[in-house]
Formats: structure tokens, C-alpha cells, sequence
């Protein structure tokens, strides 16, 4: 799962597990009436922000639809459905801590996650959280 270190040698050689998506079409308007009024899509949860990304098209419409993901984001992945993210401090060389990178930047990420390790905060599923802007 999302939670599992990575083992393949690349990480387009990863095989992502599969997680179910729902997003109505009341979901989709409202994303799309913020986005008119200049406002972020902020994820809240790396599952939130997998499925956005994967029903948002090249202008950053998010559609309304259900299925089951696959998606693996990582650097130099291009949001197009997520502004903002909303998360925990995610264990090293998971496949939620590339997510991040990929939004936040690599050295940006590294940079915070040292700091986070040095002022003791706590990470993984019940942990500290943070907002990637």
C-alpha cells in the first residue's frame, strides 16, 4: 500500500496499489466554482489528492467519477487538480513522502523533515500533520 517502503529500483518501477475514489458531481462543481473565484483545492489526506489528481484534465478540471487509482505521484510530477495539501509526516521512502516532494520540492522537503526529526515531531498515520502550500 501507500505505507509500504518503496523496493523497486526506480520509482517508475514501483507497482502502486490500487486505492477506490468517489467524487460526486456536486464535489466537482464546488471545486470548479472555487477555482472560478480564485481560490486553492487543498487535499486533505494523500488519498484526497491521488484521486484529484487523477480525474483532474490538463486545465485543472476535476470531474466527477468513481473507479480505483493507481496513480504514483513523485518529482517532477505537475499538480493540476491540487493547490494545497494537508497531511502527516509521512516515513522515509514511502511513496506518500515522494507525494510531498513532489508538491513541496525535493530540497524543501528535506529540509523541513530534518527539522521535524530535530524538534521531535511525530510522524506517520497519527502524528503531527503539515499544510504544503
Amino acid at each position: 500500500g501507500t505505507f509500504r517502503p518503496l523496493k523497486a529500483e526506480t520509482l517508475a518501477g514501483h507497482d502502486m496499489h490500487a486505492e477506490a475514489y468517489e467524487v460526486s458531481t456536486q464535489a466537482a462543481a464546488d471545486i470548479a466554482a472555487a477555482r472560478a473565484r480564485g481560490g486553492r483545492v487543498v487535499a486533505v489526506g494523500t488519498t484526497a489528492c491521488r484521486t484529484l489528481e487523477t480525474l483532474a484534465d490538463e486545465r485543472g478540471q476535476v470531474v466527477p467519477g468513481a473507479g480505483r487509482t493507481r496513480l504514483f505521484i513523485y518529482p517532477p510530477w505537475r499538480f493540476r487538480g491540487v493547490d494545497a495539501l494537508l497531511t502527516n509526516f509521512h516515513l522515509p521512502r514511502s511513496t506518500l513522502i515522494f507525494l510531498v516532494a513532489a508538491l513541496a520540492g525535493v530540497e524543501f522537503t528535506r529540509r523541513a523533515y530534518l527539522e521535524a526529526i530535530d524538534r521531535r515531531y511525530r510522524f506517520f498515520s497519527y502524528g503531527d500533520a503539515m499544510l504544503v502550500l
